[in-house]
């Protein structure tokens, strides 16, 4: 050997590997940034996959609900904490590797009474899901959740709607009052008295009311009261204030109010001290002395607070009436994540809550998620 420097033939030097790198998964997202009017609702893109825990399932949303309480929410109503969206449907994309009763390509409704489910990507446990049924859509399947499980404890659960009675469903143009109305029907010879504005009157008779009363020019207790001079037997409202007493006085003895809401707080995109006022002002006060004495009920009904058990036995019962063809969620329009604050604001300028039940669509641009972390289950 000698002491040169011996040259590596130039097809042997050390050649640079150039790896093809993957895509970054992104996706959107629909966040609260405070409380406030339109312009506090932003979407955001997120980075990377959502952690899956071994008891949990990662689903792609197809459809997201918006619902009157995400209004009350983004006005800051509910406090500062609380985050839109609480149903959507979607399509199972992994599966921890405890779970066994869901598969990935799964069809699901989801409802999450906590929120946050305005996000394309969303990670969430078994019991908060249920299975799509056949020919149901994604839109259709993001607005039954909410409104019906609302409407079918009211009718069934506290106002025990039984043959032959009459009913008051305010805003029975709106989400509630559509699911409120086509369960009324499922029950013999029901009188369905609804307000709404007279553009809806064929839409709600079509789905079912008896007698649509205009209550932007009449006053609809004079109304019922041409028709019903006894009253009716059961009054669901989520107004609030003075329209609280005056459901009270609508109803025949052994009659149920039904409460759920305050919509005639909501006048303007920021929340209004004078609406809140006026409704304080207004409200409904009663004591046990004059229940007794008038021979009548007066219910409350908050969904979040109602047991998810019963919740999920409500939802999987509205699943099977809907295979049967009983009832149909009604969607009025669909719009894109990066129109949410329209869709708002189309909520609130058609009167609150008259509305059909809504769906934010998804976009469907998203690579396929490969989650390594997780045991898939195809099949």
């Amino acid at each position: 050997m000698t002491g040169e420097e011996v040259k590596e033939p130039k097809e042997q030097q050390e050649i640079t590997e150039v790896k093809e790198q993957e895509p970054e998964i992104s996706y959107n997202a629909i966040v609260l940034n405070g409380v406030g009017g339109y312009d506090k609702v932003k979407v955001e893109v997120k980075k990377g996959v959502p952690t899956l825990k071994s008891d949990e399932i990662l689903v792609r949303v197809q459809a997201c609900g918006l619902n009157f309480s995400d209004l009350l929410v983004r006005q800051g109503a509910f406090g500062k904490h609380h985050s839109l969206g609480t149903e959507c449907a979607g399509v199972v994309e992994a599966i921890g590797d405890l779970v066994i009763d869901r598969k990935v390509g799964d069809k699901i409704i989801m409802l999450n009474i906590d929120g946050g489910l305005w996000t394309e990507l969303v990670v969430t446990t078994v019991n908060r899901t249920f299975l799509m049924p056949d020919g149901m859509s994604f839109q259709e399947a993001a607005a039954i959740s909410v409104n019906y499980t609302a409407a079918y404890v009211m009718i069934y659960d506290f106002a025990n709607l039984r043959p032959s009675q009459s009913i008051l469903i305010h805003m029975a143009a709106g989400g509630v009052g559509i699911a409120a109305t086509q369960l009324c029907k499922l029950v013999h010879d029901v009188t369905i008295f609804g307000t709404a504005s007279p553009s809806k009157h064929e839409t709600i008779k079509e789905n079912g009311v008896t007698y649509p009363i205009d209550y932007t020019t009449l006053d609809y207790a004079e109304e019922v009261r041409k028709i019903a001079p006894k009253g009716v037997d059961i009054v669901l409202d989520p107004l609030g204030g003075a329209d609280d007493s005056k459901g009270f006085g609508l109803l025949k003895p052994l009659g149920k109010l039904v409460l759920y809401g305050s919509a005639n707080q909501v006048t303007a995109p920021k929340r209004s001290s004078l609406a809140a006022a006026k409704v304080w002002w207004h409200k409904f006060n009663i004591d046990a002395l004059q229940l007794i004495n008038s021979n009548k009920a007066v219910c409350g009904f908050h969904l979040g607070r109602t047991d998810p058990d019963h919740v999920a036995e409500v939802i999987r019962k509205l699943i099977s009436l809907y295979k049967e063809g009983k009832i149909k969620p009604k969607v009025d329009s669909v719009w894109s994540f990066e129109q949410v604050g329209d869709a708002m604001r189309h909520m609130r300028n058609t009167r609150t809550l008259e509305k059909s039940s809504w769906s934010l669509k998804s976009r469907q641009l998203m690579p396929q998620l490969e989650i390594k972390s997780v045991s898939k289950r195809q099949g």
